[in-house]
């Protein structure tokens, strides 16, 4: 939930939007990644493309639209990629870990547009887009409504919702 101080500033970013999204991102991690993730504090921040940082921009259309954001450390993706590929071990982000990467990012928003859907909510979401830090284009700052997910041993998935 919200705290009080911030209602009415971002009344379309209710956190009722990003709950599916979270649901979602648990189960699929515990099943594609075999481990149970935890929640962090949910809040409010200015979407930052961090260094070493590796982003799955899934789009979101209907009746709510606007993007939701992983971000990942580059580390920490190539941990989940060798967890999904059966242990094989990745030095770096190429094709094939960009490919599975973004295929999680698909699978978590697709459940979580499936949850939406069945709160009565209608929306459809765009292919996954693999985005690195050091291909970033400056551009306005944006605000999201974000949460980690800390996975032991294997570090932290961010989840922002940018809603218009």
């Amino acid at each position: 939930m919200l705290p009080s101080s911030w209602k009415g500033c971002f009344t379309l970013m209710k956190a009722e939007v990003i709950n599916p999204f979270l649901e979602s991102a648990r189960l699929v991690i515990e099943q594609v990644i075999q481990v149970s993730p935890s929640t962090g504090n949910l809040g409010v921040k200015t979407v930052e493309f961090f260094q070493d940082h590796i982003w799955i921009q899934i789009g979101m259309t209907g009746q709510l639209n606007g993007n939701i954001m992983f971000g990942i450390h580059e580390s920490v993706a190539l941990r989940m990629v060798s967890v999904m590929m059966g242990g094989y071990v990745l030095t770096e982000m190429d094709e094939m870990g960009q490919s599975a990467i973004s295929e999680l990012g698909n699978m978590i928003s697709g459940n979580a547009s499936t949850i939406l859907s069945n709160q009565g909510v209608s929306v459809d979401i765009t292919p996954p887009k693999v985005v690195k830090s050091e291909h970033v284009v400056s551009a306005s700052p944006q605000k999201a409504l974000s949460i980690p997910l800390l996975m032991d041993g294997i570090g932290e998935l961010d989840i922002q919702v940018m809603i218009s």
